[in-house]
């Protein structure tokens, strides 16, 4: 499969649209950015989809720590009957995505995901856009983000795996503006993270909150509220050391060392390589990627989205 090829009956042309790199385009929906190959199955997802009262969503902006997250949701819920997925499945595979695999390729009738009494789904889409449908039922929202900057430079690392980056190089100078500018998948990125962290100020026991900084700087303590908000707590007398075994296997030394992590294929629907989800993993990555002016750029609009809204956080 074709790197980047698009999946879905071209987007009607009335729609608002902007180039992304390439001949990749973004249409505009509910004030969002979605990416021509998943716009349609967003609307779906919108249309379609029924969250169970038991279903746990994780929602997130892409390469902030999506994969990360998928492990540990996995980890702490299937704790008990699930001990190697981690070494033989990818973190995607066990959890899929609502509009980037179930919506896209099957409506979201996955077989095999109807006889788990707990389902994990993930999604990039907006809170702008699905919102109403994840207040539907009572599932639980896990919402994770990530500096800007390093956000913005592990999606530019992710992109040049595809084919059509060598052919057309989208520059890390086009990457900063559209960034800014909020023109990117499932963007703006500042929208996206402020209205999750919106509704887990208002409703704290249905929407956690966590950053990719937060799990770097005690994965222990973030493991151990994620699974009391899902209900599922550690307890014990070995409860600490089956947290610490939780975060060692889904660290990402851990992680990007299994061979199905490892992998250059290519999952059915998506473009890029199963390898490509492991890169760094590190916190401050971008001091080695942007320039002075760029950083000064990011943290501008930083300060005027976040810490105008009372999230001091980004820089």
């Amino acid at each position: 499969m074709e790197a980047f090829a698009h999946q879905n009956p071209h987007p009607d042309s009335a729609i608002q649209k902007q180039k992304w790199f390439s001949d990749e385009f973004l249409y505009k929906f509910k004030g969002s950015w979605i990416w021509s190959t998943y716009l349609e199955s967003t609307k779906k997802v919108v249309e379609n989809f029924k969250p169970l009262p038991t279903d746990v969503i994780l929602a997130s902006f892409p390469k902030t720590g999506t994969t990360w997250l998928k492990a540990l949701l996995h980890s702490i819920i299937f704790r008990s009957s699930e001990e190697n997925s981690l070494i033989f499945n990818h973190p995607h595979e066990l959890i899929p995505s609502l509009e980037t695999k179930l919506f896209l390729e099957s409506n979201g009738k996955d077989p095999a995901f109807t006889d788990q009494k707990v389902r994990i789904l993930g999604t990039h889409i907006p809170y702008q856009i699905i919102g109403d449908v994840l207040n539907s039922s009572d599932c639980k929202i896990v919402y994770v983000t990530r500096n800007p900057k390093d956000t913005l430079v592990s999606l530019w690392h992710f992109i040049q795996k595809a084919k059509k980056f060598h052919e057309d190089p989208w520059t890390l100078e086009a990457a900063v503006d559209q960034f800014c500018n909020g023109v990117l998948p499932f963007g703006p990125y500042y929208d996206h993270v402020l209205a999750y962290r919106e509704e887990s100020l208002k409703r704290p026991w249905k929407v956690f909150f966590v950053t990719f900084e937060e799990l770097k700087d005690d994965g222990n303590k973030q493991v151990k509220r994620l699974a009391g908000f899902l209900g599922c707590p550690f307890e014990g007398e070995n409860a600490e050391e089956k947290i610490e075994e939780i975060v060692k296997s889904c660290g990402f030394e851990t992680l990007s060392n299994h061979e199905v992590n490892k992998s250059s294929e290519t999952p059915e629907c998506f473009p890029l390589p199963y390898n490509s989800f492991f890169r760094n993993g590190k916190v401050g990555d971008h001091e080695n990627y942007l320039k002075p002016e760029m950083i000064h750029q990011i943290d501008a609009i930083t300060r005027q989205k976040f810490h105008a809204s009372g999230f001091v956080y980004g820089i």
